[in-house]
């Protein structure tokens, strides 16, 4: 565990500690997208094949979605304002509209997030309902969702690298078509990460067991307010996760 993200410094600490000859071993190292931790390892593992981690692209992309939902949400508060608004003018009392399930427009927005990170056949009764809802009303954020979960498609079924970079490819030209702003970010990305999204294909390697270890320790520093002592801290994991 190396403090801070310093790339020198993290570098000459990696040299320091790793022999040449276990570093040049290295074969392939999975990472996220940031640039200082590509350069650390293209530096210090030489040989290693660079991987961007499929749930940092996933992600970036049920991001883009979330941000049209919130987008929407927030037109949908300002539109009740302005009609609480007017009620009050005219001396009535505001009966907010509801929807089939019992949502108003604002809750039914709300209540979408969590369906719209998972896949259409793990949706409960309820959110099946929810989202035909949201998507009769709001046909911008389904289009968006399928495009989001066509990315997840193509890592879970494309087993060779060359089908991979097809479907890529064609997932890339719809999304660029399509012209969603929030979207955006998601294409550059691509665009700037192309040939290390590609390498997952080649052994399908991902951290998610790093990431997943790195969530066990935001959740135990969260229940402590933060870590004082980090030496008495480093002893508890070392004992709950070990």
């Amino acid at each position: 565990m190396i403090k801070g993200v310093d790339s020198e410094r993290i570098r000459a600490l990696l040299v320091k500690k790793i022999p040449q000859k276990l570093r040049r071993s290295v074969l392939e190292v999975s990472l996220d997208m940031a640039a200082s931790m590509q350069q650390i390892v293209r530096k210090t593992f030489t040989k290693a094949q660079l991987v961007t981690d499929r749930f940092h692209v996933q992600k970036l992309a049920y991001e883009a979605v979330q941000e049209m939902r919130i987008k929407y949400r927030w037109e949908a508060i300002d539109q009740e304002n302005q009609e609480i608004a007017l009620s009050k003018q005219l001396g009535k009392t505001f009966v907010p509209h509801r929807l089939e399930n019992g949502d108003t427009l604002k809750q039914l927005l709300a209540r979408s997030r969590y369906l719209l990170f998972k896949r259409k056949e793990l949706w409960t009764p309820s959110q099946i309902h929810r989202g035909e809802l949201l998507f009769e009303r709001y046909p911008d954020l389904q289009i968006a969702y399928t495009h989001a979960q066509e990315l997840g498609y193509i890592y879970s079924h494309s087993k060779q690298k060359g089908i991979a970079y097809t479907r890529l490819a064609q997932w890339f030209n719809e999304v660029e078509t399509i012209g969603y702003k929030s979207f955006q970010t998601v294409i550059r990305t691509v665009q700037a990460h192309y040939d290390t999204i590609l390498n997952y294909f080649d052994r399908r390697s991902t951290n998610a067991a790093a990431e997943s270890f790195n969530a066990k320790i935001k959740a135990l520093r969260s229940q402590f307010r933060g870590v004082r002592n980090i030496s008495f801290f480093l002893y508890r994991l070392a004992k709950i996760y070990a």
